[in-house]
């Protein structure tokens, strides 16, 4: 069942790489480590981005879903989300406050980051990363972006 129909809403359908998430982080986070695809399936790469964030900073669902997993996955606390068009998003390292089965909506809080992230210059990372069955995605191009533009009166 789809995120969609188990809200009982009728949307129309989003291509799989048309921009449909939020930030997982607010305010807007710089991109501390961009996605680097890998090479081959079992390459080496970054497959997703590492976003700036603060020890204890609430984590947000990208978008609507239901929680797969949300618990301790190799030492590090991970949560990840499916959402409609058979996008999964995952976030790591986190305190998770869901827990699996739970639908959650965008801006959700789902926990919060936890510190050491290797790798991460700031105080503390957050790694989100987006997949497509095994295919791993940027996030970055998946986010919905704001763009407001601004006239300026015009003198004849």
């Amino acid at each position: 069942m789809t995120a969609a129909e188990a809200a009982g809403a009728s949307v129309p359908a989003l291509a799989a790489d048309e921009p449909r998430f939020g930030w997982p982080l607010s305010p807007t986070p710089a991109v501390a480590r961009p996605f680097r695809p890998p090479p081959s399936a079992y390459g080496a790469g970054h497959r997703g981005v590492d976003l700036a964030a603060r020890p204890g900073q609430d984590v947000l669902a990208a978008g609507t879903g239901f929680v797969v997993f949300a618990g301790t996955l190799a030492g590090r606390g991970v949560v990840s989300i499916e959402h409609d068009g058979g996008l999964r998003t995952t976030y790591e390292p986190v305190a998770p406050t869901v827990a699996a089965g739970e639908q959650v909506y965008e801006g959700q809080v789902i926990g919060t980051v936890a510190a050491g992230h290797a790798g991460c210059a700031a105080a503390a990372c957050l790694h989100w990363g987006v997949r497509r069955g095994e295919e791993y995605l940027d996030p970055l191009r998946l986010v919905r972006v704001s763009i407001v533009l601004r006239l300026k009166p015009w003198e004849a």
